[in-house]
């Protein structure tokens, strides 16, 4: 008699939706901004892409087969979206070898140690970025310049990432407005992406229309996004109204970095984020703010990454916290 009783981990919830179809959904609304980094990366950004996603899935087969002896997962989608999204947080000219050491962090680390999907408290891609971040310094912050030497890759032409010249010119005590003049970087600019960062988070147009991708087809609510990037918008604009020199406004940040990739892709992961609608608020105001507060008041120009591990690490705590009403729970008295 076939064993028709499944075992799984909570929360539980019907849907019609497989986990297939939202892999492949997310991978879906993540091509425009592929295809951009395309255009302005050349080369670059179609070898790294294509080595993280091979990488992550051939990783998560040989645990699959070799440590955990059990039946492949790679066709469910999320070890192919995993080295996409890791592929999106590093600059297209990152050293192949590097990629891979990060791919096998994400996977093998962050993800397979705790038993695969669905276990890991933490977001594999940005772990492997942030071991990446803290191992190879150097170059996971060398950022080709857009548009020019599309066909070469190591030794491309290297500049500086918006956030990052902001970041070193107020510390050498220049207004924003100059530095802005000095940048030459329209906002049009970021939002199209003709600017320098990771090869999948510069052109805010094209994340925000995969984001309305997955929003449409209902693979994440508006929740996670919504909080994140208004904390992000209230704090930095509480900022810029108090010292306009000293601060950058609102739109710089939210178009600047990874904070629409952050905010649509990566926080609103369903593993590692609140299970309720009040839960996702609290956990995307608490990215937003911790953004803010790492690009303004830390070392790093950037603090999308660190932000949404922290509020990953916060998870259980508000899961345990903010709960719906049960079902037939009577409301207290006084």
């Amino acid at each position: 008699m076939s064993n028709s009783l499944i075992v799984s981990m909570s929360p539980h919830q019907y849907d019609q939706a497989t986990i297939k179809r939202l892999m492949y959904d997310v991978i879906i609304a993540l091509m425009p901004a592929f295809l951009v980094s395309l255009f302005f990366y050349g080369i670059g950004a179609l070898i790294i892409t294509l080595t993280a996603v091979l990488s992550c899935i051939i990783f998560e087969f040989l645990i699959n087969k070799y440590l955990f002896k059990k039946s492949s997962t790679i066709k469910d989608g999320s070890a192919a979206l995993t080295g996409i999204l890791l592929a999106f947080n590093v600059p297209s000219n990152l050293p192949i070898w590097m990629l891979i050491v990060g791919s096998l962090v994400a996977i093998g680390v962050a993800k397979m140690t705790f038993g695969g999907l669905g276990n890991n408290p933490f977001n594999p891609a940005l772990v492997g970025r942030v071991f990446m971040l803290i191992a190879f310094p150097v170059q996971m912050t060398s950022w080709p310049k857009p548009g020019e030497n599309l066909l070469r890759v190591v030794d491309a032409v290297t500049g500086a990432t918006p956030l990052g010249v902001m970041k070193e010119a107020l510390k050498n005590g220049e207004s924003v407005s100059a530095i802005m003049q000095k940048m030459g970087h329209s906002y049009l600019d970021m939002f199209v992406g003709n600017i320098g960062g990771s090869l999948g988070e510069i052109s805010a147009a094209a994340l925000i229309l995969g984001g309305i991708y997955l929003l449409i087809r209902r693979v994440i609510s508006w929740h996670i996004p919504l909080s994140m990037l208004g904390a992000m918008i209230i704090f930095s604009g509480i900022l810029w109204l108090y010292c306009p020199d000293k601060n950058a406004d609102p739109i710089f940040h939210i178009l600047t970095g990874g904070a629409i990739l952050g905010a649509f892709f990566m926080a609103t992961d369903y593993v590692t984020s609140p299970m309720t609608q009040k839960g996702m608020l609290i956990f995307g105001f608490g990215c937003g703010i911790i953004t803010i507060l790492i690009r303004v008041f830390g070392a790093y120009p950037e603090g999308v990454s660190f932000a949404i591990l922290i509020m990953n690490a916060v998870v259980p705590l508000i899961n345990k916290y903010v709960k719906p009403k049960r079902f037939g729970e009577e409301k207290k008295n006084g």
